[in-house]
């Protein structure tokens, strides 16, 4: 079984316009009689590949036994990348699938033929493919220890003073045998303010700046003003202190922590809530507030040290209380999204970081031995002590340390390795798991995702790109890790440029089994207004009057000198006629239009020179510019079969073959005229 073309034009076939003839010229002699052969037994189907279709290509039994372990990984990507590689080729793994109850068409019976469109990868960048292969790498509490240039004074954030320009000098060490073109993706924390260490509040204070003490004797329901200091940070709002104490403004959305810092003066008026036995600023409800950066950083008084008694103690408290500032050391037990702190000795109670921000977060890991230093603000379920964590000491603590706990937030930056130096590349983008919250909700992105997001992301952050401007995307993908994507802009709009290709090819069942085989056959009907007729016949006319004719001087198609007729439409070379749709072996009109190249031949040699030259140059040139992409295969003999309308005073039919020997290049079989 072949492909089968017989009524539709091939895509991106160009054809010459075709002269006017009217019914009095040579052409009238059409063959009217003419017919197609019966192809009705042969049953052929057009199909292309879905998105669950490479899903159970990727997943066939077959195919995965085929893979083994060393291609495990290139045949899960068919179904994340919906596209074929050069390791998982369309001819080796599609036959699994179309034998397969997942394919429709599955009980076609032998001599059948499909042809399925897919999407096959293309040769992607080398560049696309390191940064695909990049390292993912967080800074740790010694890099940041490092970049700080202390072991006290430091925080667990870049800083303006302390920034990115640290970190090729980190991954110098950290990387010691990176290679030219290698790629890190580097996650790190950021904070807008430069930390302060070691220094106290003046005795005098800021003029105009007093403190209150709003928080004596409130209760729930009061409007107060609270002037103070900012003194802790979670992810639902902050801590402020006055003269009388410490409370938590409670803001349930929205809150940027990097818009107060810790040591900002502040004026605030809401009204009085309280939660699991802590009072609270009802920070939805604020009727005003002023933040202020503080010139002085300030200085926490001493804590209180929370044995496991005294934190059993603190849950048994049975009215809301000012937030405590406290110190407890204890082992992180890391749930789900809950940090928990078990301290020796404490029966019941547990210390919690409550909605820590991510630079206390990435100090809190699960079964960490740490000390910890903050504000106790509620009891959760009769047994957690909910502390918004200002620092975190890793081990037990002993003299008092000046780890900066500074608001800050999680960032990504993807580094590039030019053989002696790490550098950013700036033509790349390397997503945050908070830009990818924002993005999807979250901290990972899905391919789907991804598909829908990141062209609207490219759009809103690089809103002066030009007309072919390209970037990378890197992010961190669900269940994948990293990924790399090239976007192009078209001055529109961002679309990624995936490497990927549609093709078809088609494959034949023989003997219950599918076979790829691109080989084609052509029924070109005889007769006037055939549109596939008319297509090849006039690439023949064309490649006759290019390669033979304008050698011989002619200057234009329609010129009459040489094989090609004043019509433009038919020659005398091979015979060929886009206008009857056949091929015109009448010996007397060959000799007639061009006398010289006939000349001292009798009717039957200059017939069979005109088959000659039709077999092995006109319908081979005509071919090559109509199918340039048919290409051999190995294992498989690949032919085109071409069925045909002949004249020379009577109609007949024939059928040609040419076998694809290379590229673009169709090289003679047989033609049933020969066998008369």
């Amino acid at each position: 079984m072949k492909q089968y073309i017989v009524k539709t034009l091939l895509a991106g076939a160009a054809v010459l316009a075709l002269a006017a003839c009217d019914d009095n010229s040579w052409n009238e002699d059409y063959l009217d009689g003419f017919t197609t052969p019966d192809n009705t037994d042969v049953q052929t189907v057009e199909y292309t590949l879905t998105a669950d279709d490479y899903k159970s290509i990727a997943t066939n039994a077959t195919n995965k036994a085929l893979a083994g372990e060393e291609l495990a990984s290139a045949l899960a990507a068919v179904q994340s990348r919906q596209q074929f590689s050069e390791a998982i080729s369309p001819e080796a793994y599609l036959p699994a699938f179309l034998s397969s109850t997942s394919f429709p068409y599955f009980a076609l019976s032998n001599g059948s033929a499909v042809k399925v469109t897919y999407n096959i990868a293309t040769a992607e960048p080398e560049e696309l493919a390191k940064m695909n292969a990049a390292t993912g790498y967080t800074l740790s509490e010694d890099n940041y220890k490092t970049i700080y240039g202390s072991d006290d004074n430091y925080a667990m954030a870049l800083s303006p003073s302390n920034g990115l320009n640290n970190v090729p000098a980190i991954l110098k060490a950290e990387f010691p045998d990176a290679e030219q073109g290698d790629y890190v993706v580097v996650n790190y924390n950021w904070s807008l303010t430069d930390p302060v260490f070691g220094t106290v509040v003046p005795d005098e204070p800021t003029p105009g700046f007093e403190m209150t003490s709003a928080l004596d004797g409130i209760d729930t329901g009061d409007v107060i003003t609270v002037r103070g200091y900012v003194t802790g940070l979670c992810a639902r709002g902050y801590i402020v202190t006055d003269k009388s104490g410490s409370i938590l403004n409670y803001i349930p959305s929205g809150f940027d922590p990097t818009a107060y810092p810790i040591g900002s003066q502040i004026e605030v008026t809401a009204p009085v809530s309280s939660y699991n036995k802590g009072w609270q600023l009802d920070g939805a409800n604020i009727q005003s507030e002023t933040v202020t950066p503080a010139d002085e950083a300030y200085t926490f008084p001493a804590p209180t040290v929370l044995d496991g008694a005294a934190l059993d103690q603190v849950i048994t408290r049975t009215d809301n209380e000012l937030a405590m500032y406290v110190q407890y050391t204890g082992t992180v037990a890391v749930n789900g999204n809950n940090i928990n702190i078990k301290v020796d000795g404490a029966e019941t109670a547990q210390g919690s970081a409550y909605f820590a921000l991510d630079a206390i977060k990435a100090e809190l890991t699960d079964g960490a031995q740490v000390t910890v230093r903050g504000y106790v603000i509620a009891i959760a379920g009769t047994r957690y002590v909910n502390t918004v964590v200002n620092e975190v000491v890793a081990g037990a603590a002993s003299a008092p340390r000046h780890v900066a706990a500074v608001a800050s937030e999680g960032r990504t930056a993807l580094y590039y390795f030019n053989g002696s130096n790490w550098s950013q590349p700036n033509n790349a983008t390397a997503l945050s798991a908070a830009q990818c919250m924002e993005i999807a909700g979250y901290s990972t992105l899905t391919a789907a995702q991804a598909d829908a997001n990141l062209p609207i992301f490219l759009k809103v952050n690089f809103p002066y790109a030009t007309e072919g401007t390209q970037r990378y995307v890197v992010y961190d993908e669900y269940k994948t890790g990293y990924v790399a994507r090239q976007y192009v802009y078209d001055g529109a709009e961002w679309a990624q440029n995936n490497n990927t290709e549609t093709a078809t090819l088609q494959f034949v069942r023989n003997n219950g089994e599918w076979k790829a085989d691109p080989s084609v056959v052509i029924v070109l009907p005889s007769g006037r207004n055939q549109e596939l007729s008319t297509l090849y016949f006039q690439a023949c006319t064309d490649w006759v009057y290019e390669n033979i004719d304008v050698p011989l001087g002619s200057t234009s198609i329609t010129s009459g000198f040489g094989y090609v007729t004043t019509y433009g439409n038919n020659e005398y070379y091979a015979g060929t006629s886009a206008y009857q749709g056949n091929v015109d072996l009448r010996a007397d009109k060959a000799a007639a239009q061009y006398p010289d190249g006939y000349a001292g031949m009798s009717d039957a040699e200059i017939q069979a020179l005109m088959k000659k030259r039709f077999e092995t140059e006109v319908m081979p040139g005509a071919l090559a510019k109509i199918h340039p992409d048919a290409a051999p295969m190995e294992g498989v003999q690949v032919t085109y079969t071409i069925t045909f309308g002949t004249y020379d005073g009577a109609n007949a039919t024939e059928t040609i073959r040419y076998e694809v020997t290379a590229p673009g290049t169709f090289t003679f079989l047989d033609c049933t005229w020969n066998n008369q």
